[in-house]
């Protein structure tokens, strides 16, 4: 029987990234676990081909944008179940047995608790506030990581063609069709030490408001952004 998960790795210029990420992976390449693992780049211009070359993996082009890259991986894939990962993040110790008792017991999607690569109150205080979301409210982010079966997947439509808020969109579209798996995702935690860790934090919860509200992802995309 096949290795039942395909893993899809939205890419951008990730070469200095995403090494940790494979080797966490590729622990699970000998326990007939992962089928393949594929790169869905938004036009990279570093090493990201090469390591993909050199790694094994699937080297697929698409439009820039998540949303775009993730939903052309999972067009590639052909693993019974997707795994969605971004390049700068690492699973905690066993979770490859808890991904398999997951996939063997469940048919909903599954999410990991987030944690980050940086010490300290902010960082703790962050990750807490979103694991209380997803709980709460069953809206885990891109960075804690997705495992969904391809069945799940197709019948919600997958992941939107759309700039940014792609994997909330999703999320809604799994409420009730989504849980906690007892697995922590580790994520680089750059883009917060750059912004503040609060003020990327109020930025991501008034983009989240403005999400709810109606307003576009393309009108959201490019506020974030600025």
């Amino acid at each position: 029987m096949p290795a039942p998960i395909t893993v899809v790795i939205p890419t951008l210029n990730t070469a200095d990234t995403v090494g940790p990420t494979l080797a966490c992976l590729y622990q699970a390449m000998g326990k007939s676990l992962i089928h393949e693992v594929i790169f869905a780049d938004g036009g990279s211009t570093d090493q990201t081909a090469q390591i993909a070359d050199e790694a094994g993996a699937k080297f697929v082009k698409a439009a820039k944008g998540r949303g775009s890259q993730l939903r052309t991986g999972a067009k590639a894939a052909k693993g019974q179940w997707l795994l969605f990962v971004h390049a700068d993040t690492v699973f905690s110790a066993d979770w490859e047995t808890h991904m398999r008792a997951h996939i063997n017991s469940q048919t909903k999607a599954g999410y990991c608790k987030l944690s980050f690569d940086a010490d300290g109150f902010a960082p703790a205080i962050v990750a807490g506030l979103a694991n209380i979301r997803s709980r709460l409210f069953g809206l885990p982010y891109g960075d804690q990581a997705l495992l969904i079966s391809q069945k799940l997947y197709q019948q919600t439509g997958g992941y939107p063609d759309i700039p940014l808020m792609e994997d909330v969109a999703l999320a809604r579209k799994l409420r009730g069709k989504i849980m906690p798996m007892p697995i922590t995702a580790t994520t680089g935690a750059q883009r917060y030490i750059k912004d503040g860790w609060f003020a990327r934090s109020r930025k991501n919860l008034i983009t989240l408001a403005m999400y709810f509200i109606g307003v576009a992802p393309q009108k959201l995309a490019k506020r974030y952004n600025r």
